[in-house]
């Protein structure tokens, strides 16, 4: 099948460019037609359609459960096992309704959150709901409607209760499940603002064969907030701030990563959280050193990759870090190639869409 040219502004004439040469941030950009953004998700989580980049080969058609025979034994797959909070909050605001998208925690409840209308939740106001409130503390950088909030609960009242499982605002339908903007193996509370979107087309039982193939699974956590899905709004991407996010990697993931490399084993990152997760604690091995922290990790053309091999990743929005991010990994005209074919081939995009696989350029 001959892959023809699809109208995509400036993305389609990318150029390679010195690493320290400012790269527009319109070579990112690309049209994406709203019927390619998946509305709802798939029944089955392993029957999305998977787009593999073969080395040096054309983009194959594939689907998420094939991906255990493109592994071998002694490969390690890594997840984040985050859970998504009830990060959405709405209630009134000068009797108008209003709402909360709790970010991150502050510690004493307080939280860095983004805030809707803007205008009427400046610092000083506050948003209030049925035994709770949020009081808007002062203004957080980095996004015209970041606020620093406080939230009080009454006795008994409790944030799951009061929130919601927070969709991306590209998803016009609500879902019958929430469980499916989770992962199957999530676990704990939940902290982070949006879901690892990678990983919800993996079933146990795809796992289960993973592992019955002689390949391991190991769980990292990247704590999901507006570092990941904040888009960019520079003129270039080198100028675009990366907000941190925290990450913890425990002792037994980080030797069982060691484990990998002495085994001559591949790190498989399923989502572009775990890959930043992983390539923020390097340990200069081919594998990684335990701890927790924040991370401002910003991975473009240019930047090296030091623990991961292969990468298991959705269709991620125009002029996003995620899509800079996938572009580093696999190689930018690597990636315009099989975007142009994504959407020829009708493939679905976004969270609930389909997604790709395939091996580090460099």
């Amino acid at each position: 099948m001959r892959l023809g040219r699809l109208p995509s502004r400036r993305w389609s004439s990318l150029k390679v460019r010195a690493e320290a040469e400012a790269t527009p941030t319109d070579d990112f950009d690309y049209p994406l037609p709203a019927r390619a953004i998946a509305q709802q998700p798939l029944g089955d989580r392993s029957a999305s359609r998977m787009l593999v980049l073969g080395r040096g080969g054309r983009p194959e058609d594939r689907q998420v459960a094939d991906l255990p025979s493109l592994l071998r034994p002694g490969d390690c797959l890594v997840v984040n096992d985050t859970r998504v909070r009830a990060a959405r909050v709405r209630g009134r605001v000068a009797g108008r309704p209003g709402e909360l998208l709790l970010l991150r925690e502050l510690g004493q409840g307080r939280f860095s959150a983004l805030v809707r209308p803007g205008r009427l939740l400046r610092p000083g106001a506050a948003l209030e709901g049925p035994g709770w409130r949020g009081a808007v503390l002062g203004s957080w950088p980095g996004h015209p409607g970041g606020r620093v909030v406080a939230l009080e609960l009454e006795p008994g009242v409790e944030l799951e209760g009061i929130g919601e499982v927070p969709l991306p605002p590209y998803l016009r339908e609500g879902l019958a499940d929430p469980e499916r903007y989770q992962t199957v193996y999530s676990v704990g509370a939940g902290v982070s603002a949006a879901a690892p979107t990678a990983g919800l087309h993996l079933t146990q039982g795809l796992l289960d064969r993973v592992e019955g193939l002689g390949a391991s699974i190991c769980r990292v956590q990247l704590e999901i907030g507006i570092g990941t899905f904040a888009p960019i709004r520079t003129a270039t991407i080198e100028s675009h701030q990366m907000h941190s996010e925290r990450y913890r990697i425990s002792p037994g993931a980080a030797a069982q990563l060691r484990a990998t490399r002495a085994d001559g084993g591949r790190v498989v990152a399923v989502g572009t959280t775990a890959v930043r997760c992983l390539e923020s604690s390097p340990d200069g091995a081919g594998a990684v050193c335990s701890g927790a922290g924040d991370t401002g990790l910003y991975l473009r053309p240019g930047c090296g990759f030091q623990v991961v091999d292969g990468l298991l990743t959705n269709f991620h929005q125009p002029r996003s870090s995620l899509l800079v991010m996938v572009s580093a990994f696999f190689g930018t005209e690597t990636v315009r190639t099989a975007y142009q074919q994504a959407l020829a081939w009708g493939y679905r995009f976004l969270s609930f869409g389909d997604c790709m696989f395939g091996w580090r350029a460099i």
